[in-house]
């Protein structure tokens, strides 16, 4: 299945692999569009959860499948 990534969404993955969980707002404009791709190709989670202990909001961050 990695091999058959782009290069944009290798880079992506491998961003993700190496933050463990990453918010997705800090994924490099350039890059973010290989997000969804990812997604669907079942490599990539999208959740939600808040960004700090005070704050109600809730933030995305992306996770690799499997990591937990």
């Amino acid at each position: 299945m990695l091999e058959d990534l782009t290069d944009v969404e290798r880079e992506v993955y491998e961003l993700i692999l190496r933050a463990g969980d990453l918010m997705a707002k800090d994924v490099p404009f350039k890059l973010a569009g290989a997000v969804p791709r990812l997604v669907s190709k079942g490599l990539v989670e999208v959740y939600k959860r808040p960004a700090s202990s005070t704050s109600r909001k809730k933030q995305k961050y992306l996770r690799a499948k499997g990591q937990e």
